[in-house]
């Protein structure tokens, strides 16, 4: 169930804010950020065509219109054709998560094929440059643009603001489950605004943590229809049967609402589900986590080759790091460490050195104040850690030996946390799944907030990776990544 929004406590049942601009509705919003990126794809897509076109058909100017500019209007419609059939543009995908990056590499993907087709079929030789060259740099430049898209829609979603107004029908507590998951991730686009429980009352009269309880879970459909709301978030309650769903989505059909049901199974998201229809009855499939076969073997050598290739980058800042370890006090440069990881076996970890020597010795007498969730052990003002060590920490610096791991197996660029191994010594069965992956070095714990999560939370996080773990939510780990290590939070 896709979560998000903002949640405010309103005056009435019907509690729209009508202040600024939160007053238009939804679809306004919806269709202008459409717009919007519908005009990006195009006019990134006829700036590289043109500029390729007209540099590489200034040469052959005599038989430009032939050869040149034929491709280049090909090319251009076809990757705008293929972008509309891959549903590249539709409102639900745009703005969030990774499935819109995941359809417009698949409309690109899809022109290159009709492309390469249309080469042989045409024996044209000039068909290699809109394939390796246009095609790479369209990709290029359309991501980039819709990335920037959807950071100012963010902060827009920060902001109170193009949000889809969601009515919630379920049980108090998955509700309030709901509100709170809206309330911490605004930048997903949800913002609850109704409630509706099976006798249309809670725990604490008829608002549930600040939002109205406007009727019964017999009324939705009517409410839907009266007050205009984007989305209706089914969860879980006894009421809801087979027969009641459907009766709902029926009331619906006509409405511009999204229908959208938690299937309370487990937490499982992404490639692992599948709907199916069997004997007539929609069935929701999960399939398998995948930790081996040929998507693990192309993270193993793109893990190996990033690493190659960060080192080489990262040399000079490296070796200008370790001299000033060694210059801010007494001991080497690196600290090893051992570390557990997949399948259980250890393995000795590199890093900068970030605190005086002997501090693991003295660990025992820092006990007391101990901050970390759960069974980690920090410290926010850690006394053992040393002046440069604590600027190495609050930007990740000191992991960058880490890459060396990578680079001989141990690690991969993207998994769970590596733990150590009194702390995976403890682990119960459940937790235990951590380790069926290689552990990372970074992961959806560091994007999230790193040492300020839950213990829960960093264990929910990392047993969610290894469940759902696929080659799009790796880039997109490794993408956010670069901003989670700029704003420095959780990192001491």
């Amino acid at each position: 169930m896709r979560q998000g929004g903002l949640v405010s406590p309103f005056p009435s049942a019907r509690g729209r804010l009508t202040n600024g601009a939160m007053n238009q509705p939804a679809t306004e919003w919806e269709q202008r950020y459409r717009r919007t990126v519908i005009t990006s794809d195009t006019v990134a897509t006829a700036f590289v065509v043109a500029a390729i076109g007209i540099f590489f058909g200034a040469r052959d100017a005599a038989n430009w219109h032939e050869k040149w500019g034929i491709l280049a209007f090909g090319t251009e419609i076809l990757v705008l054709a293929a972008l509309a059939m891959s549903r590249a543009w539709a409102p639900s995908v745009l703005g969030q998560g990774a499935e819109e990056f995941r359809r417009l590499g698949r409309s690109l993907f899809t022109a290159v094929v009709v492309l390469a087709l249309g080469g042989i079929a045409l024996t044209s030789r000039n068909i290699k440059l809109w394939i390796f060259v246009a095609i790479p740099a369209i990709g290029l430049l359309t991501m980039t643009a819709r990335y920037l898209l959807r950071l100012r829609l963010h902060k827009q979603r920060q902001d109170g603001r193009c949000l889809r107004p969601v009515l919630a029908a379920g049980s108090p507590a998955t509700v309030m489950d709901l509100i709170n998951r809206a309330r911490k991730f605004p930048h997903l686009g949800w913002r609850v605004e109704a409630v509706c429980t099976v006798d249309g009352l809670g725990p604490d009269g008829d608002h549930l943590d600040g939002v109205p309880i406007i009727g019964a879970l017999a009324d939705v459909a009517g409410h839907v229809r009266r007050d205009g709301y984007r989305v209706v978030a089914v969860t879980p309650d006894p009421h809801w049967s087979p027969d009641r769903l459907q009766r709902l989505a029926w009331n619906l059909e006509g409405s511009d609402a999204e229908m959208v049901v938690a299937p309370v199974l487990m937490e499982v998201a992404g490639p692992r589900l599948h709907v199916d229809a069997v004997l007539g009855i929609p069935l929701l499939r999960v399939s398998m986590p995948t930790f081996t076969g040929g998507r693990r073997v192309v993270k193993g050598v793109v893990d190996r080759l990033g690493a190659a290739i960060l080192l080489m980058l990262f040399a000079p800042l490296m070796l200008l790091v370790g001299v000033l370890v060694l210059a801010d006090s007494r001991g080497g440069a690196l600290y090893r460490q051992r570390r557990v990881g997949k399948d259980g076996r250890e393995f000795t970890i590199f890093k900068f050195r970030t605190m005086v020597t002997g501090a693991h010795n003295a660990r025992a007498q820092l006990a007391d104040r101990n901050e970390g969730a759960g069974l980690l052990f920090k410290l926010r003002r850690d006394p053992r850690v040393t002046r440069v060590g604590a600027v190495l920490r609050r930007y990740s610096i000191d992991e960058l030996p880490q890459l060396f791991n990578v680079l001989t197996g141990s690690m991969s660029l993207v998994g769970p946390r590596p733990p150590l191994p009194e702390e995976s010594a403890a682990y119960g069965p459940d937790i235990r799944r951590r380790l069926l992956v290689k552990p990372g070095l970074t992961g959806l714990w560091q994007i999230s907030g790193r040492s300020d999560l839950p213990w829960e939370e960093a264990v929910r996080l990392d047993l969610r990776y290894v469940e759902d773990w696929s080659l799009a939510l790796d880039t997109v780990i490794l993408w956010k990544t670069l901003r989670a290590v700029i704003h420095g939070q959780g990192a001491y």
